[in-house]
């Protein structure tokens, strides 16, 4: 007994430091990274927005918040922000629906190196230049394209097709763009849900939309909210496929803050908008969030 007591006596002789000392040097490498890569540059660019000019020269800087009245004293914005939260909305629903699908014939139709195959098929789009994603579609949706020239030899009398320079076309670019996010973070959630609850359900009769409505779909909603999230921010604020696929109708909130930084060197307007596009992103899954909460209230 003495001998098995000695040496927990001596470890805990040897512990010196405190926890709230050993717990902090795990944690600071990473909060470290997170301030210097997002909070840094976030309150750098938030006290750029309150600058009446860009910090470029010898000419004092002064702080105003004539920026933040951009909507009211440009209107047009209004219209810009207005199109622009469309687009988001249209494109995360098209990857909601198609996202979801996706992940549900993974998880139901295939298994072993089958399901791993196309997971990697799903990702091939990270590993491509997105430069080069976007225009390849230029050359699938202008007049006489791929899909053009497909359909003429379908119907060779039919009209063109094509919707190159067009709110269809950037909202197709993003899906393409962004789909892989809906699918992953839906197959996570459905992977999760046991078999023996869609067992039971159709040993019971239900028939395949009641399985789909009243048990995959509430059982997923979380890798639904996941992907939407991670479409929807993005999105609202991408200016490449807007520029490229959209023409002049591809005016958006992201390409008027990239003008803004590139072209017309107004940084703090530039930050401004860009604050209050996030601000009114986040008002929208605040809201958003709190009609999930009385809905599971709800259920609950």
């Amino acid at each position: 007994m003495p001998s098995e007591a000695t040496p927990q006596r001596a470890l805990k002789g040897a512990r010196i430091l405190p926890q709230w000392v050993s717990t902090t040097a795990l944690l600071l490498p990473a909060y470290g990274w997170l301030t210097l890569a997002v909070f840094l540059p976030l309150l750098t660019m938030f006290l750029f927005s309150f600058m009446n000019k860009t910090p470029m020269g010898k000419a004092p800087i002064e702080f105003t918040l004539r920026h933040y009245r951009a909507f009211i004293d440009q209107p047009y914005l209004i219209k810009i922000a207005t199109n622009t939260l469309l687009m988001g909305l249209w494109t995360t629903l098209a990857c909601a629906v198609l996202g979801f699908l996706a992940a549900l014939a993974l998880v139901r139709c295939t298994q072993g190196a089958r399901r791993e195959t196309l997971l990697i098929l799903i990702l091939l789009p990270f590993w491509t230049n997105g430069l080069v994603r976007v225009f390849s579609w230029t050359m699938v949706l202008r007049e006489n394209g791929f899909l053009d020239n497909i359909w003429h030899w379908i119907a060779p009398a039919a009209g063109s097709i094509a919707i190159l320079y067009s709110r269809e076309a950037i909202v197709i670019g993003l899906v393409h763009g962004y789909l892989p996010y809906m699918i992953l973070t839906c197959y996570i959630a459905l992977v999760t849900i046991d078999d023996a609850i869609i067992e039971a359900a159709q040993s019971l009769g239900a028939r395949w939309w009641v399985i789909l409505t009243k048990i995959l779909i509430p059982l997923a909603a979380p890798g639904l909210i996941s992907g939407a999230v991670l479409t929807f921010v993005p999105v609202i604020g991408s200016f490449m496929e807007p520029r490229i696929l959209g023409g002049k109708v591809g005016v958006t909130m992201g390409t008027v803050i990239e003008d803004q930084f590139t072209q017309a060197f107004n940084w703090p307007l530039g930050a401004s908008l860009s604050f209050t596009l996030l601000a009114v992103t986040l008002a929208i899954f605040a809201t958003f969030s709190g009609v999930l909460r009385r809905g599971t209230g709800g259920t609950a």
